[in-house]
């Protein structure tokens, strides 16, 4: 074994007994790992994309978790790393086969957008989700009757059922704001996105009631950021970052657009965001000042 090579490594061996966030997660953990060894050993992208018959764009691509990984080409890179011993191997070769194996979500691919995938995986990892919405009620905390407005207005060309299909993912998505070690999610939502009277007053005033259930969780924390704000520091469409616990995580920010998203993770960036998410949180109303709000809201729409 050489000095490059982990000894049966936690963060692996965590994974492969508490899978968290499906093969998005896992792909990055061994993504991660790989690069390390490959680093480790001082070989190029170049020399491990020849070792399993692929171009360095491969590796670049296995090692940010962007593809699965098949168990022969984990086995060749370990081989090139100098990896010989068998605890560890095998440890690599299980994950390996993990990445391929489906989450819950891909039940939904007819209507789930390859995008999107990403974001759930990683959303079932998180440590703390926080996130800024402008136009809409953030999807963890929307009620049935509103996700089906929603996506009424984003896609008026599906059918019934593939519109029921859109309201069922979201629902399932919130079960993660109520499981055993369920991440933090801290939001703050827009007071245009609270007056806006999607689907109705009576969808309306049921999406204020179930914004108000969901703050008595702990680990929910609502904020809003009133008109009186004016100027917001976060200037333009919704924002949401993901924190993990896992070193083998960096944050990440997710910004979605009409037909794609961004998913940013570099140092920079992150902390960029991160500022912007602070800054809005300063400026917006307190959590008890914000449930105030909302109660008002209610009355008026009520």
């Amino acid at each position: 074994m050489t000095a490059a090579q982990p000894s049966s490594d936690p963060s692996l061996r965590r994974y492969l007994d508490h899978p968290r966030g499906g093969p998005t997660v896992l792909r990055i953990v061994l993504g991660t790992q790989l690069r390390r060894l490959r680093e480790g050993a001082g070989i190029t992208r170049e020399a491990a994309g020849d070792a399993i018959r692929g171009s360095h764009a491969k590796i670049s691509r296995l090692e940010l978790g962007r593809v699965s990984c098949k168990e022969r080409d984990v086995a060749d890179l370990l081989t090139l790393y100098n990896v010989t011993d068998d605890a560890v191997r095998s440890d690599f070769l299980k994950l390996a086969r993990k990445t391929s194996s489906p989450g819950w979500w891909h039940q939904y691919g007819d209507v789930l957008p390859g995008w999107f995938e990403t974001h759930i995986g990683l959303e079932e990892a998180a440590s703390v989700i926080r996130t800024y919405e402008v136009q809409f009620v953030p999807g963890l905390l929307q009620t049935a009757d509103y996700a089906r407005a929603v996506a009424q207005l984003g896609h008026p060309r599906s059918s019934p059922e593939e519109i029921e299909r859109r309201v069922q993912l979201r629902v399932q998505r919130q079960e993660l704001l109520t499981v055993p070690d369920a991440p933090r999610v801290w939001a703050v939502i827009d007071e245009a996105s609270l007056r806006r009277p999607l689907g109705g007053p009576e969808v309306m005033a049921g999406q204020l009631r179930h914004l108000l259930k969901m703050a008595e969780l702990p680990n929910v924390t609502l904020q809003i950021a009133p008109f009186s704000l004016g100027g917001l520091a976060a200037a333009g469409g919704p924002i949401t970052i993901l924190r993990f616990l896992e070193p083998d995580l960096p944050d990440i920010v997710y910004l979605e657009q009409l037909t794609s998203a961004l998913y940013l993770d570099k140092r920079d960036d992150v902390d960029h965001y991160l500022a912007v998410m602070d800054r809005l949180s300063a400026q917006s109303e307190s959590p008890r000042e914000s449930l105030e709000i909302l109660e008002r809201l209610l009355k008026h729409e009520s």
